[in-house]
């Protein structure tokens, strides 16, 4: 959800001031192997997101902002020229050297793992994905490292041995989640324990998405593959 809400907005806003270039800190050297489908889906594909909405929807989201995959996809980057940009992917970038350079220059203190600047982010995919789902993010954020050769896949081994949150404070997290929520940690234990669903329970555009990435992959707009 909160992915969806920032890149709506980006784009949304680059749509009303007319704003031609968006900077994407995305990049090959660390996120050439993608997600599976079956636990990081489309974020974008919105009958699913209103069937979701309208099934176990309590509030109007009135005031939420959305974009369709078509807006910008196509309606944007074709029709009103918008273009995002990946910098990293214009010259030499090693994730430990730029970890070194943020730490000598700003002082900056690395969090753990991908994504853990962010404590929501850092509970659903260093717990409930691997926990609940079975999928640690690690092994496709390890791959990436593997295959452009800035991590060994013995160390990548010996890592996920270990589990992304720690045991010790998952209590804590359990609290700070719900809360944030807006229900019990009972609730939300609940939530945990209950019968698992995957996007294809749901209405979706799954084939739409399939045919569109044909295409842009046949006209050299697309190169990534997501299966």
């Amino acid at each position: 959800p909160q992915d969806h809400a920032f890149i709506a907005t980006l784009y949304n806003f680059a749509n009303k001031y007319n704003i031609k270039y968006i900077l994407n800190g995305g990049n090959i050297s660390t996120e050439c192997v993608r997600n599976p489908m079956e636990f990081l889906y489309y974020g974008t594909d919105m009958p699913q997101i209103n069937d979701i909405i309208n099934q176990f929807g309590t509030v109007k989201m009135e005031t939420y902002p959305f974009s369709p995959i078509l807006k910008h996809k196509f309606y944007l980057r074709y029709i009103k020229g918008v273009q995002v940009v990946k910098p990293l992917n214009y010259m030499p970038y090693v994730k430990e050297d730029a970890l070194q350079l943020l730490a000598d220059t700003y002082g900056w203190t690395p969090y753990p793992q991908k994504h853990f600047e962010s404590r929501f982010t850092k509970f659903y995919e260093g717990y409930w994905l691997p926990e609940r789902f079975g999928f640690d993010t690690r092994r496709v954020q390890y791959s990436s490292l593997i295959l452009t050769g800035q991590m060994d896949r013995e160390t990548a081994l010996e890592k996920l041995k270990k589990p992304a949150y720690n045991p010790e404070t998952i209590d804590d997290e359990f609290k700070y989640i719900s809360t944030k929520l807006g229900i019990t940690v009972e609730e939300l234990r609940n939530y945990f324990n209950m019968e698992k669903k995957f996007y294809w329970d749901y209405k979706n555009q799954q084939s739409l998405f399939k045919a569109g990435a044909k295409i842009l992959k046949f006209l050299g707009v697309e190169r990534s593959i997501k299966r």
